[in-house]
């Protein structure tokens, strides 16, 4: 597999990686400046010249993934016998600048259950993000290619499911994936609702609605048997608090915007303390 077909693959498996390509060479060295490899934490494709360059840069690669690297970043080395080798000797003579830029594929999945007004417009906000969007309705007429094309050219790689009972499909997302249920029918929030709770790997699970809504909701869901520790996984209303308009854009922004919060903060959590901590 080579480092093309290898980001694919990283891709495909939402999984961390590095894309490491030789920046510049001077005097002699195993590949030129362009050549490319891609390493992951155990796995690496394609190569930027073996031998102690590339086991160092597949070594700092690793590094980079360990702390959730975002930033690019360059290192020097040179190939003569005067210089460190770790990892053996190579006596090409020249000096190799690699850059090293972490990946961008691991994405988080959101899923919009309800795709009217405020979904539709919702959609639009989130589809110019790098992440996987899932629409689910049960209505095929809101999910027309017409409909949907606004959504269809941003960063977000968008999947469609015509689903009639969209609890299947919730049933068929990712663990940590992040959920928004505002269907046309209440009937159908209160199913999504408790198939969410039944399921404890799930992300951020958000119900629009109002308190009464929810009051109800509450009752219903503690006769199918969910605790009051479970019911508390379910944020309503959504969107960011202090924000009180209610048109379809307006509600969008608000859930968009805590979500954002939430995504962010998973990302920071996942950053070792004590790099946090360099700065003042």
């Amino acid at each position: 597999m080579n480092w093309l077909s290898a980001i694919q693959h990283l891709h495909e498996t939402s999984t961390p990686g590095v894309l490491i390509t030789v920046a510049a060479v001077r005097g002699h060295a195993p590949r030129e400046a362009g050549a490319k490899m891609v390493v992951s934490a155990d796995v690496s494709w394609d190569s930027v010249g073996g031998g102690n360059l590339e086991a160092t840069a597949a070594e700092r690669a690793r590094a980079m993934l360990k702390v959730s690297a975002t930033a690019p970043e360059l290192f020097t080395l040179r190939l003569t016998d005067k210089a460190s080798n770790e990892y053996g000797r190579q006596c090409c003579g020249g000096e190799v600048t690699l850059l090293l830029e972490p990946l961008q594929t691991v994405r988080p999945h959101i899923a919009i259950f309800g795709v009217g007004h405020v979904g539709l417009e919702l959609g639009r906000i989130l589809s110019r993000l790098p992440l996987n969007l899932h629409l689910v309705d049960s209505r095929a007429a809101q999910l027309t290619p017409e409909r949907l094309a606004p959504l269809m050219d941003g960063a977000a790689r968008v999947e469609v499911h015509h689903s009639p009972i969209p609890e299947m499909t919730l049933h068929d997302l990712p663990p940590g994936a992040h959920i928004l249920i505002l269907t046309h029918d209440h009937a159908e929030d209160a199913a999504l609702c408790d198939a969410a709770l039944r399921r404890p790997d799930l992300g951020f699970t958000g119900l629009i609605g109002s308190s009464v809504k929810w009051i109800r909701f509450q009752e219903q869901l503690r006769r199918e048997g969910h605790s009051d520790a479970a019911l508390a996984r379910i944020t309503t209303p959504i969107g960011l608090p202090g924000i009180f308009g209610k048109t379809p854009a307006v509600i969008a922004v608000s859930v968009a915007a805590q979500l954002v919060q939430r995504l962010e903060a998973e990302q920071a959590a996942a950053i070792p303390s004590s790099l946090l901590q360099r700065h003042p």
